[in-house]
């Protein structure tokens, strides 16, 4: 910590973050959630412990006249097994509605993943800290968006001058579900994933459920989706359920209904949008279950492969293209009695042209001027005209 201002520590409190559904004492600070204390006690396994745990679309906001702000934080960084080490996670500030710097603290926790076997360790580190100064002394809003591929554990905020909850901008809320490409997968920082990126060209303020491997039709968050206020809600579907072969079209569509009368439950006329898979080739017409190529992970270049069988969608396995077809079928059927039900095919988001354009590196997640393209599109096709969102 530097020593060359009159530093005012400020503790972290919920009402200084916004995107967390939950907020977990630690012993030295306070660890954002995405998922609730009760939908947490039912994750089956360490990839959505992981994954909700991420920070996507948490951020500190608050209000201030600071010309310099501090944030200690211990972040938990993956290492592959096998692989070059990852970049660090970006922290971006934000003031006034503008990007205004980005930072990494380096060091923290490390979480060591076998990508062929799924073991995992952790290894504990030490706290960092961050730094953004030069700012103007007058008043303004800040936002601190944390990384949206690290946990990340804060510890403490500093600033030389007192802060305040930024107040209400009257902004919609808006809720959204997804997978890993929700989440952030190679987005180039946290104000551009997807989600972030199309909520700003909205004008809303974000809850961002993108939980990377585990959009599954879970209950628990379907319940947690209940139960958090929102002006407007979407859920992403399918490539996940591809992915891990989790279950056939027998019970697709059931779980389905089941996760939107859910939704309904605390929310009976909200804006819903049901948002169907992406263009993602290798999953169009084969079947999950889906395996990482690891034989040039040690140049850093992953790929993910299709290992199912297409013969077997005879007997109800899964494809992206089945997925798309059951969620028009039964988004068209709750929608006669459900008029802010709403479909949007995913096709319209990344499709063939896209694809050839901008194509997918790994074969499953895209890339970062993807996720502008997908951002962009999602804003003018929900939030303009005859958008769900409008």
């Amino acid at each position: 910590m530097t020593t060359d201002h009159d530093w005012i520590t400020t503790p972290v409190t919920a009402d200084l973050l916004r995107g967390a559904l939950d907020l977990e004492p630690t012993e030295r600070g306070v660890l954002p959630h995405r998922l609730p204390a009760r939908a947490r006690g039912q994750i089956p396994d360490g990839q959505l412990a992981m994954a909700e745990a991420q920070p996507s679309g948490v951020r500190l906001v608050f209000r201030t006249r600071a010309t310099a702000v501090e944030l200690d934080t211990l972040p938990t960084k993956l290492v592959y097994v096998g692989a070059p080490p990852r970049p660090d996670g970006v922290y971006e500030l934000v003031v006034d509605g503008r990007r205004a710097g980005r930072a990494s603290v380096i060091g923290g926790n490390a979480m060591t993943v076998d990508m062929a076997t799924g073991a995992a360790s952790t290894r504990p580190g030490a706290v960092g800290t961050l730094r953004f100064d030069g700012l103007s002394d007058g008043v303004k809003d800040v936002e601190i968006w944390l990384p949206y591929d690290e946990t990340t554990e804060l510890v403490a905020l500093r600033t030389d001058a007192p802060v305040e909850p930024a107040p209400d901008r009257g902004r919609r809320v808006w809720l959204h579900h997804g997978s890993s490409i929700s989440h952030g997968s190679t987005a180039a920082g946290p104000t551009s994933t997807w989600p972030a990126l199309a909520a700003s060209l909205a004008g809303v303020e974000l809850i961002n459920l993108g939980l990377s491997g585990s959009a599954l039709l879970d209950p628990f968050t379907a319940r947690a989706m209940r139960d958090t206020a929102a002006d407007l809600i979407s859920v992403k579907i399918g490539i996940n359920l591809v992915n891990t072969d989790a279950m056939r079209l027998r019970a697709f569509g059931p779980a389905v209904h089941g996760f939107l009368d859910t939704v309904r439950d605390g929310h009976p006329t909200t804006p819903l949008l049901v948002v169907s898979p992406l263009l993602c080739p290798i999953h169009e017409d084969t079947p999950g279950p889906t395996a990482p190529d690891l034989s040039d992970i040690g140049a850093g270049r992953l790929r993910f492969l299709a290992v199912g069988d297409p013969a077997e969608r005879a007997s109800g396995k899964l494809t992206l293209r089945v997925i798309r077809e059951e969620l028009a079928r039964i988004v068209e059927q709750r929608a006669a009695e459900d008029p802010n039900l709403h479909h949007l095919d995913g096709l319209d988001l990344y499709g063939e042209a896209d694809f050839a354009e901008l194509p997918l590196p790994d074969q499953l997640h895209p890339d970062a001027a993807t996720h502008r393209r997908i951002g962009e599109r999602f804003a003018k096709l929900a939030f303009t005209a005859q958008g769900a969102f409008a």
